[in-house]
């Protein structure tokens, strides 16, 4: 996980956040607007699928349904809201992104249990590719969680989510800049895991830089982490006045986990 004391930072995106545009509130709006593009629509709402899954299939694991159900509801929840178009009555000034997507999976879930009619995995669906991995680190993390509220154990996977988005998305940049090495060798200083920490000493002898190099280096990968985490969370908000207040209460539930 990188550190959460990095989530406050004031940024800037620049140009480069274009070549991995976030998908929330705008993939929805997109989606919405896309009638005429239904191809469009599902790619968009594909995205956001893909993104939100997992602290959606954790909520419903929460709420008692076994995995396989989590797995099928999770997967229905998505399909419902491309066929319904539910996602085009959004509206951002109505609370996070985060919130809305809760709040619709909750009405999605009484509405298939008063129907018995949960929709089952394949056929039109978007399916996301979960590994037996990832379902396994999951089902811990579930098991760690059970005394916890399925609201909360919801929000702590969004956070750590955007975490991982954001992290990914530095390592993508730096492979499209040529810096894959230097970033490999450097992001065990950008993380607060279990990873063992090189010494800036041990990397220097390694890659024939600096050390006074590699910590700029480092300096300037936390920034640009900063950035990227901040246009991850601006689009799940409605104005930009909102994305300090949702870094702060994101890194709170990260900190309390």
């Amino acid at each position: 996980m990188v550190k959460t004391g990095a989530l406050a930072s004031d940024g800037k995106t620049d140009d480069r956040d274009r070549l991995f545009a976030s998908t929330s509130w705008t993939a929805v709006f997109d989606a919405a607007q896309s009638s005429l593009a239904p191809a469009r629509a599902k790619m968009a709402l594909s995205d956001l699928c893909t993104r939100y899954w997992r602290p959606l299939y954790i909520f419903l694991r929460g709420q008692g349904f076994n995995s396989e159900d989590a797995q099928d509801l999770t997967q229905g929840f998505f399909v419902d809201l491309i066929q319904t178009r539910a996602y085009a009555r959004a509206d951002p000034a109505k609370g996070r992104f985060r919130s809305f997507l809760l709040g619709a999976m909750k009405h999605f879930v009484a509405d298939a249990r008063d129907r018995s009619n949960a929709k089952k995995r394949g056929g039109d669906a978007i399916w996301v590719p979960i590994t037996t991995a990832v379902l396994e680190e999951m089902e811990k993390q579930i098991g760690r969680s059970e005394m916890c509220n399925p609201d909360y154990v919801y929000e702590r996977e969004w956070a750590a989510g955007l975490v991982r988005r954001a992290f990914d998305r530095l390592a993508e940049e730096s492979v499209l800049a040529g810096k894959s090495v230097l970033f490999d060798s450097l992001k065990s200083h950008l993380s607060g895991g279990g990873e063992e920490v090189s010494t800036y000493e041990t990397i220097s002898a390694q890659l024939g830089r600096p050390v006074t190099t590699l910590r700029s280096d480092v300096a300037r990968f936390r920034a640009r982490y900063r950035d990227i985490l901040r246009d991850e969370v601006s689009g799940t908000v409605e104005e930009p006045s909102q994305v300090d207040e949702e870094l702060r209460y994101l890194c709170q539930v990260l900190l309390a986990a």
